[in-house]
């Protein structure tokens, strides 16, 4: 059973076209934002699915992102479920019901990677489609990897991430203490 991000119980009705958009989310950023709202608007159904990335360090745990995304996409409207997975994200959106997986894509560098998964992903399952939605003009260099960077450094990142995660950011920057030495 899965819950949307504003608490309601799923109810999943046959023929719903249901996509699934995954990411790491550490932290959530407008970019990321963009994507969501525009996902939603192509699918009936738009599951963000919260992963862990073995070669990412991320700042903040799978809990806490999880809360965030959830409440970030709290206004954007229509039917957008957060999940959290840990596994192929082929075997998520088979679970999920999805026929579809959303990617965004900001350079050409975005593009050889998104294009190589999604052949792969085509190969472990046919019925599944990846959609590449191109970021906004204005949020395509924004990477989370480089926000985090920004911030350790002690650089304003309020143009890139909503203001209470950017105010997350900074706190855990601050806890972490000076360039993110623990």
């Amino acid at each position: 059973m899965s819950w949307s991000a504003t608490g309601e119980r799923d109810r999943v009705t046959c023929g719903s076209r249901i996509g699934v958009y995954p990411g790491t989310f550490d932290p959530v950023t407008l970019g990321h934002m963009d994507i969501i709202r525009r996902g939603a608007k192509l699918v009936d159904r738009l599951v963000i699915g919260v992963t862990t990335n073995p070669s990412k360090s991320p700042m903040f745990t799978l809990d806490e992102r999880m809360a965030t995304v959830t409440r970030e996409v709290a206004a954007v409207g229509g039917d957008i479920r957060v999940m959290p997975f840990d596994s192929l994200l082929m075997d998520f959106a088979t679970q999920q019901g999805a026929s579809v997986i959303v990617r965004g894509l900001r350079a050409v560098a975005d593009f050889e990677y998104e294009y190589q998964m999604a052949g792969m992903n085509q190969q472990l399952n046919r019925e599944v489609e990846t959609i590449f939605l191109m970021a906004d003009v204005a949020l395509q260099p924004i990477a989370s990897r480089l926000v985090k960077e920004i911030a350790l450094y002690g650089g304003e990142i309020a143009r890139f991430v909503p203001p209470t995660v950017r105010d997350e950011v900074v706190a855990r920057v601050a806890a972490l203490g000076p360039r993110g030495a623990a």
